[in-house]
């Protein structure tokens, strides 16, 4: 089965708001084997919503739609769709109740506007939206179906979660006349080390054998490269675990994950794994990496907390880094984030520790080659190791990129790989 998601809102084409919506469902409809072939980002026109679902109409199974359906007069996605599948609205009892419920310990919002939530398309099914007002709407057009959604994230994800996707895995498998196939899989390996060129040309001999037969992508960023193994169908799970065996002998020297996790989830699972703990001492990062560490459910099993000593006082006063030190060493140097990482390890408790100190800008007496030089340590049990990087000299990348560097050189710690071959005073390059 095909897909189209169509995001209604002008605000998505103003650059107001991103649209999260869609990356969070198509990863929800690969997961659910329906291939998305389109996402298409329309204004709250009329002719536009009309022009978007006649061409999605001519190409796939399922089009889902978000946005629009509020009570405001700018959210016209209801009466477009009546337009569409020539039918008009009507007062659903059901959504009124559900409405009222919602809000009865707050009467002021059930007002005029309020009202038209439960007025909706004759021909729809509605389906609940227990977190929200706005009814979420199946509309069958011969074989195929709509699912008209609120724009708002949470409520669009409960919508596919509770409703949407176990509405349509129930249709297929009573469905007689839907093929049955493998599904979509999709494999990932994440490697690091190696430039996308050089791994390209390291993939020659895989890709030459492989034919395509799973597709191959190479999706690079900050220093990671995911390569990732597709198939849409055509493949046993067993099969494509094979092919995924197959790649992993080209590039097992620059692994760093056989899934697509983020870093820091993997970092966490290592952690876990040990029953040990991990805090962090930032400095050019500004906290990122307590940010990194801390977003995930879970956390507070393995992550301790950070102290981010963006000023050398701060330094000074929680981490020990004497003025001595940065005379003789500078602020950016191993010494100093060996120091930091030590000390911030002893500070919380934790097992292990990273600590960041860089040149984001050519600010403080820095010159313009010197930006993008970051030191990165890591302190474990076995003892603290430290190494330099140059990140480039955009500020915000610098950061984004030493946090990667950061976490990969942690799993890489974690694992005893790295930390007792390593010279610490090694200069790496961003690939």
């Amino acid at each position: 089965m095909r897909a189209e998601i169509i995001t209604i809102g002008d605000e998505l084409l103003i650059g107001q708001v991103v649209d999260t919506n869609s990356a969070w469902m198509a990863q929800r409809l690969n997961e659910a084997g329906i291939e998305l072939y389109r996402i298409t980002s329309v204004h709250d026109r009329r002719e536009q919503i009309l022009s978007a679902l006649d061409e999605a109409f001519r190409s796939v199974d399922l089009v889902f739609t978000t946005g629009g359906l509020g009570p405001t007069k700018d959210d016209i996605t209801k009466h477009v769709m009546c337009e569409y599948f020539q039918t008009h609205l009507i007062e659903d009892t059901r959504v009124r109740a559900h409405v009222e419920h919602l809000y009865a310990d707050r009467p002021e919002i059930l007002n005029r506007l309020t009202a038209t939530q439960w007025m909706v398309p004759e021909a729809a099914e509605i389906l609940t939206n227990r977190v929200g007002s706005a009814p979420i709407m199946l509309f069958n057009h011969g074989d195929q179906m709509l699912f008209a959604m609120p724009g708002v994230p949470y409520e669009m994800e409960v919508a596919m979660t509770e409703q949407i996707i176990p509405y349509i895995t129930n249709k297929r498998l009573h469905a007689e006349s839907i093929p049955r196939s493998w599904g979509i899989i999709h494999k990932t390996l994440q490697v690091s080390g190696i430039s996308e060129s050089e791994l390209a040309i390291k993939l020659i001999p895989f890709e030459t054998i492989n034919q395509g037969d799973p597709s191959l992508a190479y999706l690079p960023k900050d220093g990671i490269i995911r390569l990732r193994l597709s198939s849409y169908g055509d493949r046993t799970p067993a099969s494509m675990d094979h092919t995924f065996e197959f790649l992993k002998r080209y590039v097992k020297d620059y692994i760093i994950a056989e899934t697509d996790d983020p870093l820091e989830v993997i970092v966490g699972s290592l952690l876990k794994e040990r029953g040990a703990t991990i805090s962090t001492a930032e400095s050019c990062t500004g906290g990122k990496l307590a940010m990194l560490l801390s977003l995930h459910e879970g956390s507070s099993e393995f992550y301790k907390g950070s102290i981010v000593s963006y000023a050398n006082s701060v330094k000074s006063g929680l981490l020990g880094v004497t003025e001595e030190m940065i005379n003789e060493h500078s602020v950016v140097s191993e010494e100093v984030v060996c120091q930091m990482a030590k000390a911030v390890r002893e500070q919380t408790g934790s097992d292990y520790s990273i600590a960041t100190s860089g040149i984001a800008s050519a600010t403080g007496g820095y010159t313009e080659e010197e930006v993008g030089t970051v030191w990165i340590a890591w302190s474990g049990p076995e003892g603290t190791t430290a190494k330099c990087f140059h990140l480039g000299k955009l500020r915000e990348k610098i950061t984004d990129r030493a946090c990667v560097k950061a976490l990969v050189e942690m799993i890489k710690f974690l694992r005893h790989e790295e930390s007792k071959k390593v010279n610490s005073k090694t200069v790496w390059n961003i690939i």
